[in-house]
């Protein structure tokens, strides 16, 4: 009796491997299960914190890396860094709570290809997600306005804003002191000596024209709060 071979069912499409960092189990777990939803994405691994991703990502051979920025020990921008001198072709996608206006340029200088904010919405996440996996830099029609703007502008980028012309590791520390942290704070969430942290507060108050280091404070403190509220 002649038999009739079934046919070989046709392969699903090609899942993406994402990475996932954020320090918050709920949110990891939300953004988990929100992209495994996607017939076209699948999470690979996740990670609360810089060390912990630098030592799994590899390893997990992540086609993206979503993370936030705000973590403990070393922050999100030096991972960025640190995972790029590792694996120099990743695309990396922060999603963050900050204003997109304040932190967007510096992750994209230190290397991620997209920027978005938590309250955009999980379908405005997959479409960041896609966009990125895709070749392309992702941030909202605000942002690419100003990020234009300033590369079509006279005058160096960052050039009208003393805040703009810190380095990533200041402006760490500078937002840690509006947030009204102590150096010993600092030094502890930063993992560096109170004693760097001491150098930083004396290279911002020179490099922001202020005369006494409790001038660096306030004005920290007003810049936070002007920063988080817009």
């Amino acid at each position: 009796m002649k038999t009739t071979s079934r046919p070989k069912p046709s392969p699903g499409p090609v899942r993406r491997r994402v990475f996932l960092v954020d320090d918050h189990p709920m949110m990891r777990a939300g953004l988990a299960a929100w992209i495994r939803s996607q017939p076209d994405l699948e999470v690979v691994g996740e990670a609360s914190d810089a060390p912990s991703a630098l030592g799994a990502v590899p390893a997990a051979r992540p086609d993206l890396l979503v993370t936030d920025l705000t973590l403990p020990g070393r922050s999100g921008l030096e991972l960025i860094k640190d995972l790029l001198a590792q694996l120099p072709g990743l695309p990396i996608l922060v999603l963050s709570m900050h204003d997109e206006l304040v932190h967007a340029e510096r992750a994209l200088r230190a290397g991620a290809r997209g920027y978005l904010m938590k309250e955009a919405g999980g379908e405005r996440l997959l479409a960041a997600i896609r966009e990125v996996l895709s070749g392309r830099v992702s941030v909202s029609p605000r942002m690419a306005s100003v990020l234009l703007d300033s590369l079509s502008g006279p005058g160096p980028r960052g050039g009208g804003s003393p805040i703009g012309r810190l380095s990533d590791r200041e402006f760490e520390v500078f937002q840690r002191i509006g947030q009204g942290l102590t150096p010993r704070d600092i030094a502890r969430e930063m993992g560096i000596s109170v004693k760097t942290v001491d150098v930083h507060r004396a290279n911002l108050k020179a490099k922001l024209s202020l005369p006494h280091m409790s001038d660096l404070v306030r004005h920290a403190v007003q810049w936070v709060g002007g920063a988080s509220g817009s």
